[in-house]
């Protein structure tokens, strides 16, 4: 099932349950989407694609978890609380995250396919990587593997 897909269906669910929170967090990712939709149409498609939405959602959970850190900051435990279960709504439409295990060897096979020899090409490495596994590997952490393995040579 498409994450299109999901998301109606979540909503319908959340309806009729009367889950208000659930409801706003999956209006809010469709409404973010349709945006994209709209912005999309001048130059592509009609519809943004699949890896697109997962970027999208992954920006969406990287902007809650900034906005958690600034509430911890301020003093304002409960707006941290109800960002962190906004990203749980969200993450629900997300692949699953790789762990650090299954993140380095996907990061291995890449260099040793493109023929990345050293720091130069890093840029080459992490545009595959966040081509292939979009919304499924944490870049900010993948990046310092990626040096490591790139210098490690």
């Amino acid at each position: 099932m498409s994450v299109r897909d999901s998301l109606t269906e979540a909503m319908k669910a959340a309806m009729k349950s009367g889950d208000k929170e659930r409801l706003s967090v999956i209006r809010l990712v469709n409404a973010a989407i349709k945006d994209k939709d709209i912005a999309g149409r001048t130059s592509g498609p009609e519809k943004i694609s699949e890896p697109e939405i997962i970027e999208l959602l992954a920006k969406m959970v990287k902007s809650r978890d900034e906005s958690v850190r600034l509430y911890e900051e301020g003093g304002r435990p409960e707006l941290a609380a109800q960002e962190r279960a906004e990203i749980a709504v969200i993450r629900e439409f997300m692949p699953q995250q790789m762990s650090l295990e299954e993140t380095e060897a996907a990061i291995r096979a890449a260099v040793a396919e493109l023929g990345a020899s050293g720091m130069k090409d890093m840029g080459r490495v992490i545009a595959a990587l966040k081509e292939r596994y979009a919304g499924q590997m944490d870049f900010g952490k993948a990046s310092g593997v990626v040096k490591s393995v790139l210098t490690a040579g």
